[in-house]
């Protein structure tokens, strides 16, 4: 019997059979491939040169083809979806985790774009749930760990005196506790501490208000206080 070429990137067993796809794992499969679609949408946004945005666009068409492969819908239709221009506009979402230590005191970072000060956070990621996001932004940031615990508020921008900006977004704040972690340099944050109420530093008010950064601290007064939402 001859036998069958074994495959040395991923160890398994290359045959003439027909692959069949675990029908419980589609969804999976197509929510890792959506994941990989966002990050080359990202890196053709913000990539720097043009091999990356070479590469950026091979990743977009190779995660077509698997679409393709995985739903059984030819590759024109799977294109000419992610080229619809005539989407349901919705609004994005800017997702903020509230910390405090044992001394009542609120994490804050100081971003490096304006030098001005925020809760850890930014926009929700693809492929991420916002409890996700909330933890994986204050690691980000901070190189702290952190469980999320409530969600606290969700705000509608335009309720709030922010300063104007082309984007309509929700911001999310969700209560963590922290597990454990130390400070850490990360390359887009200049500084971080923990501030109490009464002597905040200048925040980055496009990120975080401080009527916002107070109603954070009045969960921190009354933890069975109900969430808000605009």
């Amino acid at each position: 019997m001859k036998k069958r070429k074994g495959c040395l990137l991923c160890g398994l067993q290359i045959s003439k059979q027909p692959f069949l796809f675990n029908m419980m794992e589609k969804p999976r499969l197509i929510e890792l491939v959506k994941r990989i679609q966002a990050i080359a949408h990202l890196g053709l946004v913000y990539g720097g040169n043009e091999y990356d945005q070479q590469r950026y666009t091979d990743l977009q068409d190779i995660t077509r083809q698997m679409l393709t492969i995985i739903t059984n819908e030819p590759l024109e239709i799977i294109t000419n979806y992610y080229l619809q221009k005539k989407e349901y506009i919705t609004p994005k979402v800017d997702i903020r985790a509230v910390v405090f230590n044992q001394h009542k005191q609120i994490l804050l970072v100081k971003e490096k774009e304006d030098s001005l000060w925020s809760l850890p956070g930014g926009w929700a990621d693809i492929g991420f749930s916002p409890n996700e996001i909330a933890v994986n932004e204050v690691k980000e940031e901070t190189g702290i760990d952190v469980t999320p615990v409530k969600l606290l508020a969700v705000l509608d921008k335009k309720c709030h005196p922010h300063p104007p900006e082309a984007d309509y977004v929700y911001k999310f704040f969700i209560q963590c506790n922290i597990k454990g972690g130390d400070f850490e340099d990360v390359f887009d944050i200049l500084e971080k501490g923990f501030f109490s109420e009464d002597a905040l530093p200048p925040l980055s008010l496009k990120r975080v208000l401080p009527s916002q950064v107070a109603l954070m601290f009045r969960y921190l007064e009354d933890p069975l206080k109900p969430s808000v939402v605009d």
